[in-house]
């Protein structure tokens, strides 16, 4: 019989419920009591339903539900998803009196569909706007490698969950880089795919085309898993736009690497003015990893990649244009968080000849990154610009500092959303402080699976795969 564990991956745990070696109760309790035993600690989870999952764990064992690619897995909804019955509440004082969903969302019913058990609501900042999970209406979510550090955002919850054992795998979401950022934060494998080829969000819904779902997990397998489970529902009123994806994300990792051509870029769009410095950790973190491309036998160069010097403002136009289409009830405002207010109030000023000035460079810059990168099939960027800062470090008064700040830690997240492109984020080593530092692996168009098999050869070089943190 297998001894069950957290540090078995996704798809061993898969193969112990096929074989009969595990039930999914076995599963459901099993990471219930890692959540009791960290998550006050981590506050990684806002909402656990152990009821809920427990009696889905159940009728799947009777064998009343079909267990999907999943087979029961454990794993958490993010706290800005629908899941009927559950509250949602968006990391937000807003959220405390709004009514509890009677509809699921299209991401929920996809993990549902899949085969997984959902143990609840992952963390996240105030609807999502920021890179960091810090909330102001529960306690901080922490990072499991250093408590005085955070996990990033607006993913944080999920990945501190799942970097502390807390669950096997989460979905997310990423619109400027909320899967990628948590990831490289908290030392996980992050994959945000190409716009349109999740049908539960194939990003078209939102503005600028740039948030879809995606996959957090310790593995490229794994997160080859969650990718083939996301792809599974298919919505009859959501347009894709990806069609030429393996059938199985799983079974392609398996299939013969061809030679690719990987470009590498310090480069990012957001100019001399925002004070972003690049550590010494995320820069010999993407020379060891360009280096061990080489190795391995593909071709390495720079990328001649120039990005439009009108995209800051751009990019800032759209996101404040995001934030007010939130549908903030009623007095409501008053209660927001500083940044998020800002957002909103600045949105709410722009004209529609400004929003759709920005749109057309967004589409500009698009068009113009697509081209330079077409000569490589992968760039390699850093990550993050820096390792994950402490707890508090955002200044949480003054908005425009903060979102710097932002900036100085994520310059080159967010391009790639408006981009429409698939890209990783893969651990690749610690800092001197134990903190995680990763890469980045960016695709062309369509090109996820390209992506996911250039980071399952490469992370099977990496030391990576050793390194867990001390609650582990």
């Amino acid at each position: 019989m297998v001894s069950l564990h957290h540090t078995m991956s996704a798809l061993e745990l898969v193969a112990a419920r096929k074989s009969g070696e595990l039930a999914a109760r076995d599963l459901v309790e099993y990471f219930l009591g890692r959540i009791e035993q960290h998550n006050t600690t981590l506050h990684a989870l806002v909402t656990v339903t152990a009821d809920e999952a427990l009696r889905r764990a159940e009728v799947m064992d009777q064998g009343q539900v079909d267990p999907g690619i999943l087979w029961g897995l454990p794993f958490a909804d993010k706290d800005l998803s629908h899941r009927a019955g559950v509250p949602t509440g968006w990391g937000s004082r807003v959220g405390t009196a709004a009514p509890i969903p009677e509809v699921s969302d299209p991401v929920v019913v996809a993990m549902d569909l899949a085969g997984g058990i959902s143990l609840g609501k992952s963390a996240v900042c105030e609807f999502g706007l920021s890179s960091y999970t810090e909330s102001e209406v529960f306690p901080p979510t922490k990072n499991p490698f250093s408590l005085l550090h955070g996990s990033g955002g607006s993913s944080g919850g999920a990945a501190a969950a799942v970097a502390g054992g807390l669950l096997p795998l989460a979905p997310a979401s990423d619109g400027g880089g909320s899967i990628r950022i948590p990831a490289w934060t908290c030392g996980l494998v992050g994959m945000k795919p190409s716009r349109g080829l999740i049908p539960a969000g194939t990003g078209f819904d939102s503005l600028g085309g740039l948030v879809v779902p995606g996959a957090l997990a310790h593995t490229l397998g794994d997160a080859a898993l969650l990718m083939d489970a996301l792809r599974g529902h298919r919505p009859t009123y959501r347009a894709t736009g990806v069609s030429a994806s393996p059938a199985s994300f799983v079974d392609a990792l398996e299939q013969p690497m061809r030679k690719l051509r990987v470009g590498v870029s310090l480069a990012h769009p957001w100019g001399d003015g925002m004070g972003i410095d690049i550590s010494p950790d995320a820069l010999a973190a993407l020379d060891q990893v360009a280096e061990l491309a080489r190795d391995i036998g593909h071709t390495v160069a720079d990328v001649e990649w120039t990005p439009r010097a009108s995209y800051a403002d751009a990019f800032a136009t759209l996101w404040r244009a995001s934030a007010a289409t939130l549908d903030i009830p009623a007095g409501g405002h008053d209660v927001l968080e500083n940044l998020t207010r800002y957002l909103v109030e600045e949105g709410a000023e722009l004209s529609a000849q400004e929003l759709a000035l920005a749109l057309r460079e967004l589409a500009q810059f698009e068009t113009h990154t697509i081209e330079a990168f077409s000569p490589h099939d992968i760039v390699l960027t850093p990550g993050l610009a820096t390792a994950a800062p402490e707890l508090g470090w955002y200044d949480k008064e003054d908005a425009e500092r903060n979102f710097r700040q932002q900036i100085q830690v994520t310059p080159f997240s967010s391009f790639v959303n408006v981009s429409g492109l698939p890209a990783l984020a893969l651990p690749v080593s610690l800092t001197g402080h134990g903190l995680p530092v990763g890469v980045q692996l960016i695709g062309g168009p369509g090109g996820d699976a390209t992506v996911l098999a250039l980071g399952h050869q490469l992370s099977s070089q990496l030391s990576w795969g050793h390194q867990r943190p001390a609650m582990w």
